[in-house]
């Protein structure tokens, strides 16, 4: 189903650091917003017809309705103009259109321990993570990387969840240090969960540092789809089988599923089309060879065993099955 576009008052913008801003949004007329899970996300529609996807930076205090959304933006020196708009044209009391909520960084169940590794404003959605794991009393740990205290983001946050948060700042001058190797060699338990959120490099070593954790156990959110090459959408063209439609589509070799359907006239709804939030996913079936070639970066590798993200990834073996 095709998310709602809500219609937000920005009741408050907070500078925090040189970089980042929060953003505090209210409903116009004072009634109450939809209620969303720790790890969820937002789209905001930005001056200039831009939309980016944010996440909430806190928790809920429950299930239902709730005040206010919050966001942290960091204004991006290389910003194609999403971040740059909110930073530079967006005031306080503006109305802005933003779609509900949608989570595809959800947080496990199970007693964990839940480690949360945040790189700079990755922190969003792992301090919401945090306070909810907070709340319900459950064993956690946050592990918040920057390059120093003045590029720390929710520090009045951080601060009030106490001693299980543990700083690595970059800065030569500040003692906070975190051995990365060293603190995901192994998993901290046989239910442990690792959720990771923060740019590029810092994804890339976390990964790299949590191989022991295998597949099913490590959870993340990208800020963009990774650097894999210029010819990554490309790929042999395949045939896309609709089961509740009984349909075969095929999909040429520059096409993606969703621009096939599209062609068609059936609607799969998209938001980041790269793999990253999780909109356009959908069931796949093992049918007549049917095997996808992911090629996303929201699903975990068990949640690949039936799922597939139509926006980039394709079939393997000539044909991909889908439950559309």
């Amino acid at each position: 189903m095709q998310d709602r576009t809500l219609t937000v008052r920005v009741a408050r913008i907070v500078p925090m650091t040189d970089e980042v801003k929060a953003f505090e949004l209210i409903h116009p007329w004072g009634g109450r917003l939809p209620g969303h899970g720790a790890g969820a996300h937002i789209d905001v529609h930005t001056p200039g017809g831009f939309r980016r996807q944010y996440s909430l930076a806190r928790a809920a205090a429950g299930p239902g309705p709730v005040d206010r959304y919050l966001i942290g933006v960091k204004r991006e020196a290389a910003s194609r103009g999403g971040s740059a708009a909110l930073h530079e044209q967006v005031r306080e009391g503006d109305l802005i259109a933003i779609s509900t909520p949608r989570n595809s960084f959800v947080l496990q169940g199970g007693p964990g321990p839940h480690w949360l590794l945040a790189g700079g404003i990755g922190l969003t959605p792992l301090l919401a993570m945090a306070e909810q794991l907070a709340r319900e009393g459950r064993d956690w740990r946050l592990f918040v990387f920057a390059r120093s205290r003045a590029h720390l983001a929710f520090a009045d946050a951080l601060a009030a969840l106490g001693p299980r948060v543990q700083l690595h700042l970059d800065d030569p001058a500040a003692p906070e240090k975190i051995d990365l190797r060293k603190l995901l060699a192994a998993p901290p338990g046989a239910d442990a969960q690792l959720y990771l959120c923060g740019p590029a490099g810092f994804m890339q070593a976390a990964r790299s540092a949590a191989a022991a954790w295998g597949e099913d156990r490590v959870h993340a959110e990208y800020f963009a789809a990774p650097e894999v090459g210029s010819d990554a959408g490309r790929g042999e063209p395949f045939e896309l089988r609709l089961t509740r439609r009984g349909l075969r589509v095929p999909v040429g070799a520059e096409q993606s599923a969703v621009q096939a359907l599209a062609d068609l006239g059936i609607d799969v709804p998209t938001s980041c089309e790269q793999g990253l939030c999780g909109t356009c996913v959908v069931r796949w079936h093992p049918d007549d060879g049917s095997e996808p070639l992911h090629r996303d970066f929201c699903l975990t590798g068990a949640e690949r065993r039936d799922k597939v993200a139509l926006c980039c990834s394709r079939a393997r073996h000539g044909v991909l099955v889908v439950d559309l």
